[in-house]
């Protein structure tokens, strides 16, 4: 049995991760000839849609910092057992719109939880199960993303959380890519989304050669 393989798309609102992740399972399906599941988070799994509903909705300060980072960690794990996991024993490759990442931008430097913090209630949830082989940290300015995401017509939780929060989560994010280069590509977002599939898969290609 082939390997599954876990690749995560990472970024602020509206950089087109759903979009990119969609687009990504249907040529990496019918480039290595493997199934491939799309996932998201926080969600995935039963569980963690139920706790995606107390994350993306109400008011802005609805959560301690600390509290949303136990929530999401907790979805995460639902996740990963019931639905990322399986996957990847069956040798299915993976594609989740959000993962670890995410987490620790959002809540851990930009909410103030630490970064410390959250690892280590990762480490407690997760473990060593799983880490994705390959992260795109979709880029574009925040003024772009945030434009793009108020023409889908409804905004959740963390879209309203105003341009300088997601000025200092763009940051957050180039700040982790930087730390971690092999697993973590940056990717110019701001382009067409055709321009923007042709640079995923180049570099899911050049990490993986095509059979």
């Amino acid at each position: 049995m082939r390997q599954g393989r876990l690749i995560t798309l990472e970024g602020g609102e509206g950089a087109g991760k759903s979009t990119q992740a969609r687009r990504l399972a249907s040529w990496i399906a019918g480039t290595y000839d493997v199934d491939v599941v799309v996932t998201r988070e926080p969600g995935g799994a039963p569980g963690a849609e139920a706790i995606r509903e107390l994350v993306v909705a109400g008011a802005t300060d609805r959560w301690d910092p600390g509290t949303e980072v136990l929530l999401h960690v907790a979805a995460r794990r639902e996740h990963v057992l019931r639905t990322i996991c399986p996957a990847l024993a069956e040798g299915r490759w993976v594609i989740s719109d959000r993962f670890s990442d995410s987490t620790r931008a959002y809540q851990g430097v930009v909410q103030g939880a630490g970064l410390e913090f959250v690892d280590d209630i990762s480490h407690l949830a997760i473990g060593s199960m799983v880490r994705p082989d390959l992260t795109f940290l979709l880029d574009l300015p925040v003024g772009m993303g945030l434009a793009r995401a108020e023409i889908r017509g409804t905004t959740n939780r963390y879209e309203r959380m105003g341009e300088a929060f997601h000025e200092r989560l763009r940051a957050a994010f180039l700040t982790i890519a930087s730390k971690e280069t092999d697993r973590i590509k940056v990717v110019d977002a701001s382009g067409s989304e055709d321009d923007v599939a042709r640079r995923l898969g180049s570099e899911v290609s050049r990490r993986w050669p095509i059979p």
